[in-house]
Parts: structure tokens; sequence; C-alpha cells
């Protein structure tokens, strides 16, 4: 595994502070976007980076010498109540990062989006589709990983779900919604994301909720036989 110099927006949030420990432990150098005043929030061993991620020109020179980029800014708790929310920190972010990121030259983009269609969430859905287009727009190789919801703390009512899933999946009218719209853990989000910093894109991949779970299974296996060939 080659060690990647990885810029992350959206660090001290639900998936960011968990994800950047799990990259530091990997050999991984990480730097991180914060707001000034917000750098102790941040895991140690990663570098601060003082900039606002709704606005480029306030950190696009500071990307180098990173290689890889890892958008997680989102309002936290999404709802259909926080529609203008979405709009102006979850596209405005998308937008600014994209835009920096095409400016540094960063050789893979990773973009947590949403699953979709779905018939609720829609503004959610929308935004983040348009964050998508853009980066395709940009010609950014990129990985965009499509989660429906993310169980870990503080986010554990649709456990009361799992029962109603299990049903789904075995209605052939309705297998391919319940498995596209299905819930992963956030070990199984963070194992995901480490996956797709630690390979390469080209073009633009996709990993919807099956191969973000495939993905976490990966990465624990590989972790277990380094583990194992260090021994």
């Amino acid at each position: 595994m080659t060690a990647k110099n990885v810029f992350i927006t959206g660090g001290t949030g639900y998936i960011g502070r968990v994800l950047i420990p799990r990259l530091i432990k990997r050999g991984h150098e990480v730097r991180a976007l914060v707001r000034q005043g917000s750098e102790r929030k941040l895991p140690p061993g990663c570098e601060p980076v003082v900039g606002d991620a709704l606005d480029a020109s306030t950190f696009a020179d500071q990307i180098l010498p990173s290689d890889t980029f890892v958008q997680l800014v989102g309002v936290p708790h999404p709802s259909p109540a926080k529609a203008a929310e979405f709009q102006s920190i979850d596209l405005a972010s998308i937008r600014a990062s994209v835009s920096a990121a095409t400016v540094a030259g960063v050789k893979h983009f990773v973009y947590v989006s949403v699953a979709q269609p779905s018939p609720v969430m829609k503004a959610y859905q929308a935004v983040r589709a348009q964050g998508e287009q853009m980066i395709r727009d940009s010609g950014l190789d990129a990985t965009i990983l499509r989660p429906w919801y993310v169980l870990g703390p503080g986010h554990r009512w649709p456990y009361a779900l799992i029962p109603m899933y299990w049903l789904f999946e075995q209605i052939p009218s309705t297998r391919d919604t319940a498995r596209r719209l299905g819930l992963v853990t956030l070990n199984q989000m963070v194992n995901a994301l480490v996956t797709s910093v630690e390979g390469t894109a080209d073009g633009i991949r996709m990993l919807e909720v099956p191969s973000i779970r495939s993905a976490a299974s990966t990465s624990r296996t590989e972790t277990a036989a380094a583990r194992t060939v260090s021994e």
C-alpha cells in the first residue's frame, strides 16, 4: 500500500472524527480544513488547515501536497425541514471543494453523497445529485459513495427498521430498493472510505450501499492480513 497525502473537509464531524485516526494509523498523512479556533477539535496527528469550507479562495492554495481530497461537509442529522441548509451548506461546500480540488490538481476526489432515487428526502437528494454532477463536469477522477443512513452514536433510531428491511429483501418486487436504501454502520462507512482513499479511480467510481458493505469487508480482511504478516 502506498501512503497517501489526504486533505479532508468536514473532519470534525460525525464521520470525519472517526476516519482521520483510522487513516493516520494506516500510515497516511492527513490534513483537515477547519475554521479559525477549531484546530483543537481535530484528532492528534492531523495537520489543521484554516479556511472556510464554503469559500474555495480560502483554502485552494493550501491543498497541495495532498493528492487525495475527501469531502465530508454536510448538515448534521438531515431532515426535510433543513432544505434551505442543504443549499447554503452542502451545495455551497461541494461547489467550493470541487473548484479548489480542480485548481490544485488532486488525483482522487472522494465524495459522500446519498442513495438515490428515494421516495423521501427529495431536497437532500437533489443537492447531492448536483454535487455529483459538479464532480463529473470538473473532469476529476473520483469515488462517490452513496449511503442511505449511517448508524452510529446519536444515529440509532433506524435499528428498529432492520426487521422490515429483511422482509422487503425477501420480496422480489422490493428487493433492489431495500438493498439500495439499506443501512450501513459508521464502522462500515469508515472502512469503505479508507478503501476508497487507498484505491484509485479512473473517471467516476460509484459505491452504492451493497458496495460500501463489500468495501468495508475488504478493508477488514486486508487489515487482519497485515497484522498477521507483522506478527
